[in-house]
């Protein structure tokens, strides 16, 4: 599947999330603007509650709380299954200056976002270079979005080696560590291997059935989200299918299982895996661009419309790759954004993928009502 993607190197460390850890942000979610939100009138009434009350219920988390795994779908507090739709931060070791109080208050009030997807990389200049700061710039975004009534998805972003099984004492750490600090937050949800590739299913089978007794431990409640064969692909970038993971399901409960797709390189093989796998097993979307593989070269929107179309129609989560100005097509930020913000809002800053998904995050939710 897709070749992660590389930030520049002169981001690394230096950068280290000095503006990310200013926490400052407006009180949780103002009310949004359009009255067609249906997260609006989805939580309880408020009309005798304070102001801040108000706005909380409007927010994703305050219409639709504490999630969980039902049958094949992801639902709310309620029971009734629900789709959120938001983007994925790219790796934190090279963006941190993209993820300011502005900016994020632009995707929760501006886009509309339900979540933010946090890309902890553990190589390339990440986590395992210096774990607690990783860990700390992790936390930072988790509290920033969770003040913005957002979900917040852990991605732990393995990519190069392909084992999840290389990184299990690390990632036993990472996840022991973030879920000490969230375990009383009702918006989390982790992702515990990003695309796992070159390696059997069984293989990933057997990390997802140690990692997730690690976080039940903690926290018993927020659904974990397990990475499948072939850069999350269900196998179909190394030649199987979906059938493998269905017929030998990770033994756990509350879990997901994660698809990732890039629409110009992906087309109808890959289109019709995810159609087929969601109809058996609950699927989240925890990557995807309109470009190839690589995040990189034209954007294919018709194509992402065809994907997009399907996971509506089967409540299908996701998120988009990535809330950057990385110079690739598939960052939403025109280049050098992040370094000299004027507005996040609105257009202006964004290249046309960025235009894109915008207009399709901000569209209303229709989150179910009782």
């Amino acid at each position: 599947m897709r070749i992660k993607l590389l930030g520049p190197a002169a981001l690394a460390a230096a950068l280290g999330g000095a503006l990310l850890l200013n926490t400052s942000v407006l009180p949780t979610t103002t009310a949004r603007a359009e009255t067609n939100r249906a997260a609006e009138t989805a939580a309880p009434s408020t009309s005798d509650a304070d102001p801040a009350a108000r706005r909380a219920a409007a927010t994703p988390v305050g219409a639709n709380g504490q999630l969980a795994v039902c049958g094949t779908k992801l639902c709310n507090s309620q029971g009734n299954p629900i789709q959120l739709r938001g983007m994925s931060t790219h790796g934190t070791q090279w963006y941190p200056h993209c993820l300011t109080s502005g900016s994020l208050n632009a995707l929760a009030q501006d886009w509309k976002a339900d979540v933010l997807r946090v890309s902890t990389y553990v190589q390339e200049g990440g986590y395992e270079t210096n774990p607690q700061h990783f860990t700390n710039l992790a936390n930072s975004l988790i509290q920033q979005a969770t003040d913005r009534g957002m979900y917040v998805i852990v991605d732990w972003h393995m990519l190069t080696p392909g084992d999840p099984h290389s990184n299990l004492s690390k990632a036993r750490q990472f996840f022991t560590d973030i879920a000490n600090r969230n375990k009383d937050k009702n918006n989390i949800l982790y992702e515990i291997a990003n695309e796992p590739s070159g390696v059997s299913w069984s293989r990933i089978k057997s990390y997802a059935e140690q990692i997730i007794p690690t976080i039940r431990g903690i926290d018993t409640n927020a659904p974990v989200l397990v990475g499948t064969r072939a850069w999350s692909s269900f196998g179909v970038s190394e030649g199987a299918n979906e059938s493998e993971v269905v017929n030998n399901p990770v033994r756990a409960s509350n879990i997901m299982y994660t698809f990732h797709f890039y629409a110009d390189s992906h087309r109808d093989e890959y289109l019709a895996t995810l159609s087929r796998a969601a109809d058996k097993l609950p699927v989240f979307v925890t990557e995807f661009g309109t470009q190839n593989y690589a995040g990189e070269g034209n954007n294919d929107f018709a194509m992402s419309q065809r994907y997009l179309d399907l996971m509506a129609s089967k409540k299908i989560s996701w998120t988009n790759w990535n809330f950057s100005d990385d110079h690739r097509t598939g960052a939403v930020f025109k280049t050098g954004t992040c370094n000299n913000p004027g507005s996040w809002t609105g257009m202006a800053p964004l290249k046309p993928a960025g235009v894109w998904i915008r207009e399709r995050i901000m569209s209303p939710d229709a989150f179910p009502v009782g």
